[in-house]
């Protein structure tokens, strides 16, 4: 086999793992998060929380207008690049990616910082929320430049310092947001006990600002981070360049056009998830508070326990369909570069089974589990809680495929299809919500009811996409319905004996024990339905200890 083919092969087959790479730091991220939040939801409490959410609904649609779409746009221009052995030319785009986002970023910190007053109080009816994104502005900056780092590896195939930067990045905000949150809540409420008010809200104020200030600092971290990496990558770039035989050098005019072009769709199609976040917000409590007059004390613990409980929890799994989707692009562009339209199928088959792998055990694993699971972090403290989870788990399956197929469309250079699906979920979706919220009374059942559909939406008219461009059909058994029977018996059996456990040993030891054992039945049903591969588990990080461990049990 020539050395040609050898590499081909070896990105074919290196993209899941990759993929798993990322998915793995994304999952571990995500649970240094959420684990971080138990203490900071128990400083701040609910107040704090929909104080936090505000601030941090505004700061994603600045980031996502400045930088979000950066590193996406960066992997799939230097991919297809190195794909090519053009090493000078991906250099040359990461470069100018880099210049644009030091003029980007920098200009989102200064409008974070000098609208912050306008957007929580105006738009979004929250003005305590001012101080908290007045903190974020400098998260804004630094991670425009650590997006074009981060595109970079990615496009050079390397998921590895993104995966290292992310979890070094949630380490240093854990720490500094429980640290300043504490101490700035007790700043507040001394505040307010100089002024003799008894109620007052300095507090939580306070403390959710101390809360974002960990977001900077962990970006800040995350960015040290990859620079060093960078500086240490250098002279295999330098090495790479010097092979590069192509005569042809791209102007940083046509560098800036491919990455508009490039940037403006990925921005408009995830402007819509990220607006949608604060219509939502800006919707539910204008018909709650001006509509219906329902007490505003009531509404924000609505909106804290929806935002700062339910979104938290249910967005851990659907982080596996964020990386995947990060590791797919530029494989699906090097494929596209390479003009065989069988190994994009293959990677989108491939991809979609890992994504609903992950995500349909969780969905079914957190309705069947709520409460013991809010039990265990402390989170249980109002009945709708674990309703919501019941209501709207499975929005995990929907979003985490949603999530996938915008990246796969991205993927094979059908940037304006996502757009053009997510408005016009995002319009059926606030249609829904005013019904259910006005019309039917649901309050904060009615918001996760129509975020669920939102999802569902873009699953279908992303799926008609995917299945008409690439003439791909998906495969339903092995992809589906092996793992929602192997769910299914998991959520069930789990769910019973949570039942009978609990008065044995106790809440907390329930959920515990309930979990462990949830990972080992649908493992077991998996494997005895064949649901899964060897092939596909080699693929996973240490997947062939996996699968040696597997065959000496005989389960494979």
């Amino acid at each position: 086999m020539s050395k040609q083919k050898k590499t081909k092969t070896k990105n074919r087959s290196n993209y899941i793992m990759q993929g798993s790479i990322l998915a793995a730091a994304s999952i571990l991220s995500r649970i240094i998060g959420m684990l971080y939040r138990l203490p900071v939801t128990n400083i701040i409490t609910d107040h704090g929380n929909d104080y936090y959410s505000a601030a941090y609904e505004i700061y994603n649609i600045i980031l996502l207008i400045s930088s979000y779409s950066l590193p996406l746009a960066v992997s799939k221009l230097v991919s297809a690049k190195a794909a090519l052995g053009q090493y000078r030319n991906a250099h040359r785009i990461f470069r100018g990616a880099l210049y644009m986002a030091l003029v980007v970023g920098l200009a989102g910190s200064v409008v974070t910082y000098l609208g912050a007053g306008f957007f929580t109080g105006n738009l979004l009816n929250t003005p305590e929320s001012e101080l908290s994104l007045k903190v974020l502005a400098l998260a804004v900056f630094f991670l425009a430049v650590m997006g074009v780092l981060r595109g970079f590896f990615q496009g050079m195939g390397s998921m590895m310092p993104t995966a290292v930067s992310q979890v070094i990045e949630q380490i240093f905000n854990a720490a500094v947001s429980i640290t300043a949150a504490s101490i700035l809540f007790r700043y507040g409420v001394s505040l307010d006990e100089k002024a003799g008010i008894t109620d007052g809200r300095s507090g939580p104020i306070y403390g959710a600002a101390g809360s974002t200030l960990g977001t900077s600092m962990g970006a800040l971290a995350g960015l040290i981070f990859l620079i060093l990496v960078m500086l240490m990558y250098n002279r295999v770039l330098q090495r790479q360049m010097r092979r590069d035989r192509t005569g042809r050098r791209e102007s940083y005019g046509a560098i800036f056009r491919l990455l508009i072009l490039t940037v403006v769709p990925v921005i408009l199609s995830t402007a819509v998830y990220n607006i949608s976040g604060v219509l939502d917000q800006g919707l539910f409590k204008y018909l709650m508070l001006d509509v219906q007059e329902v007490e505003k004390s009531t509404v924000e613990v609505y909106w804290g326990i929806y935002v700062g409980k339910y979104k938290l929890l249910t967005n851990v799994p659907i982080a596996v369909a964020s990386a995947l989707s990060a590791s797919t692009i530029p494989a699906l562009t090097r494929a596209r570069m390479e003009g065989s339209c069988k190994e994009m199928r293959k990677k989108t088959d491939g991809a979609i089974r890992m994504v609903m792998f992950i995500c349909i055990p969780s969905a079914f694993g957190l309705t069947a589990l709520a409460e013991p699971i809010l039990n265990l972090l402390s989170w249980n403290t109002d009945p709708i809680a674990p309703k919501l989870f019941i209501a709207g788990s499975m929005a995990v399956i929907f979003y985490g495929l949603s999530t996938l197929t915008n990246g796969i469309l991205q993927g094979i250079d059908k940037m304006q299809i996502p757009v053009r699906n997510a408005l016009i979920s995002l319009v059926l979706h606030l249609g829904l919500m005013v019904v259910l919220v006005q019309v039917f009374k649901l309050h904060i059942y009615g918001v996760v009811i129509s975020y669920l559909f939102f999802a569902v939406m873009m699953c279908i008219l992303n799926g008609l996409a995917i299945r008409k461009h690439l003439r791909y059909r998906q495969e339903l058994v092995r992809t589906f319905l092996i793992p929602i029977v192997s769910a299914t018996i998991m959520g069930l059996s789990c769910w019973l004996l949570s039942m009978s456990l609990e008065e044995l040993i106790g809440p907390r030891p329930t959920a515990l024990v309930c979990i462990v054992l949830a990972v080992f039945i649908y493992g077991f049903f998996m494997l005895l339905l064949r649901g899964i591969t060897e092939k596909e588990l080699r693929a996973f990080p240490k997947g062939h200890v996996l699968v040696r461990i597997l065959k000496k049990m005989r389960l494979l």
